[in-house]
């Protein structure tokens, strides 16, 4: 399987429930496998290969199409719960007893849904650029407006959408918007489809849903037991910042960092910064790790919060 990388590794399919699911495994071959969510309208294609290649040198990767979105068949479902039913069965059809897990932006809500329903399946959980259900929404004009943007010759998501809802406006973050830009286009053939007009319906739908509490707000993050990693850039206009630490005060294992001058796209911003943070937190060996059945009072209070709990509000390259 190491023979293989983010720009070589052949388009496969699975069978699941009447889905036939489109993904991509490589990088080493022991180890737990970490499966990548991705975010709004997003496929195989858009993740950052830096950030796949980095954790592929280590730990199987595994990047899928979750049902009707580019390459696998069926119809985006629009609700979370039933995208993490289908992310289920995907894993299940794979023969993966246990997995790691990293979800951005929308993936990282169906992610907190598939820890919470299905525990045993997963390992450790990184959620990237995200919030609870019933967080705080954006406020940026634009959002949607961006977010709707499409190539009308192919039907892609174009540049101007990453430029402005995944980084920050200043020079440094911008150029590294074009830096990523350029890596997730070296892939030139066996290439995903862009997602449809059904798929981002639906997501939107999904998104709308997600926005509304199911009894106490934020109780049900309780419920995720497992050790969490919990990433974001210090200006997040799409899922804004502060659901992060959201998520880092009432998730009882989870640890945050939140990265300088970037938003919602902060992994790509930085990939090898947040690849070498994310080993780390996945080896167990830090960013902190503290024992096993440790006592993880969660206090609603940041600065109420032991200094054990908190990687850091801000690190820097």
């Amino acid at each position: 399987m190491t023979q293989y990388s983010h720009q070589t590794a052949p388009t496969q399919f699975v069978e699941a429930n009447g889905i036939r699911f489109a993904y991509r495994r490589f990088g080493n071959a022991a180890g737990v496998p970490l499966v990548f969510m991705q975010h709004f309208r997003g496929g195989m294609d858009h993740w950052d290969p830096v950030v796949t290649d980095g954790f592929a040198e280590h730990r199987p990767v595994i990047l899928f199409d979750n049902a009707g979105v580019a390459a696998s068949t069926g119809e985006t479902p629009d609700t979370i719960d039933a995208m993490a039913d289908h992310a289920a069965d995907f894993i299940g059809a794979l023969g993966l007893a246990q997995i790691d897990l990293l979800g951005f932006s929308i993936g990282a809500y169906i992610a907190q849904t598939l820890a919470i329903r299905r525990p045993q399946l997963i390992r450790r959980l990184i959620l990237a650029g995200t919030g609870p259900r019933a967080g705080e929404p954006s406020q940026d004009s634009k959002y949607g407006e961006y977010g709707a943007l499409t190539d009308p010759e192919t039907g892609a998501v174009p540049i101007e959408a990453f430029l402005y809802l995944f980084f920050r406006p200043s020079e440094t973050s911008q150029a590294a918007a074009r830096a990523f830009w350029a890596r997730r286009h070296l892939r030139k053939e066996d290439v995903d489809p862009p997602t449809s007009a059904q798929t981002m319906a639906a997501q939107r739908a999904a998104l709308t849903e997600w926005r509304q509490p199911r009894g106490e707000r934020f109780a049900e993050l309780k419920a995720i037991k497992l050790p969490t990693l919990v990433v974001n850039g210090d200006d997040d206009i799409m899922v804004p910042t502060i659901n992060s630490f959201t998520l880092s005060q009432n998730i009882p294992d989870a640890q945050l960092i939140i990265y300088p001058d970037a938003g919602h796209g902060a992994l790509f911003q930085v990939p090898e910064l947040f690849v070498a943070h994310a080993e780390m937190f996945l080896n167990g060996s830090g960013v902190i790790d503290l024992p096993t059945g440790s006592d993880r009072h969660v206090s609603g209070d940041m600065e109420n919060r032991p200094d054990s709990q908190i990687v850091a509000g801000l690190l820097t390259a």
